[in-house]
């Protein structure tokens, strides 16, 4: 089976907008760079060539990884927005046992981005939150040994 990916409908119309720039205008700038490093004469030796066909590859390579991501994406709609838990698209507001209070927003794996605040639900820390509630305690098993937290509070952005 496929690996289902989960994003938010904005992050589907950016992978969208993406795709289609990358067909299009990025497309046909790399292929005047080709025409231009073959007017150079003898391929052999071209550098100039030699990076533009990397820059292709590179392009193809992106073009293919969306298209993945798009034929396999589930778009989140979270069940939990009305009971108040974590999940997916919220920004979770938690404590650790120092009292030490962290913000994250719970996305899916696509659009995680951990220096921004921006964690999985794939994540250690996403496995353990997600179904939470505003005052729940919660350990994460992460790879330098597990911790406590606590859920202290839970927000949807419209």
């Amino acid at each position: 089976m496929a690996k289902e990916y989960k994003i938010t409908a904005l992050r589907l119309a950016d992978l969208e907008k993406e795709l289609n720039y990358l067909k299009t205008t990025r497309e046909r700038e790399i292929a005047a760079m080709i025409a231009e490093a073959r007017s150079y004469g003898d391929l052999s030796e071209n550098s100039e060539y030699d990076a533009a066909k990397n820059e292709q590859a590179k392009l193809y390579g992106r073009i293919a990884e969306i298209e993945d991501v798009l034929s396999h994406a589930v778009i989140i709609e979270d069940e939990n927005e009305l009971t108040g838990r974590v999940g997916l698209g919220c920004t979770v507001v938690v404590e650790d046992e120092h009292g030490v209070q962290k913000t994250y927003r719970i996305t899916g794996s696509q659009e995680a981005d951990p220096m921004n605040g921006k964690l999985s639900d794939d994540s250690p820390f996403g496995r353990a939150v997600v179904g939470k509630s505003e005052g729940d305690k919660f350990i994460v098993n992460a790879p330098l040994g597990a911790y406590e937290m606590r859920v202290i509070s839970v927000t949807r952005e419209g």
